[in-house]
């Protein structure tokens, strides 16, 4: 029995030690972690480097945008004419015209194709600039002000830790010369 009152009074000291021990350690950081949020949605959607990112693809993508018009354009009397004339067509007539259309119809389908992976690809090279931007004045912010996490993806956050207006901010301070990514090669319009 004797080991018994030892063993708790050994287990007492200990833990009232441990207990001591730790208090200093919880007194400081009594307020838990700091936490904010940023909506990296929102910095695509408000920031001036992704306006100016948008602003030059659509620069870069305007004039094939406008040649694939143009030439849906030229395809439509084609199909329409067919349609409308085609019972009176001699065979050999109908089928030239349907080569014809044919023919166009596949060469429009490629060329907007290859203009829908030539501007994903640019747009995500302008997007992830911005990204990468974005990340690097969230980690400043971070550093500076002691936040312990930041998060960009949530199910649910307070508004009170949504830091993101203060990245637009200092986003939109940042000079011009630093929005300027390398940019691609561009691609000639005929393509």
């Amino acid at each position: 029995m004797r080991n018994f009152f030892r063993l708790v009074a050994v287990l007492a000291f200990a833990t009232g030690t441990c207990a001591v021990s730790l208090q200093p350690a919880l007194a400081q950081d009594a307020s838990g972690p700091r936490l904010g949020y940023v909506s990296l949605e929102r910095i695509l959607r408000e920031s001036n480097a992704a306006k100016a990112a948008q602003a030059k693809l659509d620069g870069e993508f305007s004039q094939r945008q406008k040649d694939l018009a143009d030439t849906a354009a030229r395809v439509k009397p084609l199909y329409d004419y067919l349609e409308k004339n085609s019972a009176v067509m001699t065979d050999s007539e109908r089928a030239r015209r349907q080569k014809e259309l044919a023919d166009q119809d596949k060469d429009f389908q490629r060329r907007q194709r290859e203009f829908n992976e030539d501007l994903n690809q640019r747009k995500n090279e302008e997007l992830a600039a911005v990204v990468d931007r974005a990340n690097r004045v969230i980690r400043q912010i971070a550093e500076s002000e002691h936040y312990d996490m930041i998060f960009q993806d949530a199910v649910y956050f307070n508004p009170r830790v949504d830091i993101t207006d203060k990245v637009i901010k200092a986003l939109n301070a940042q000079p011009a010369s630093a929005s300027a990514a390398p940019s691609a090669p561009s691609v000639p319009a005929g393509k």
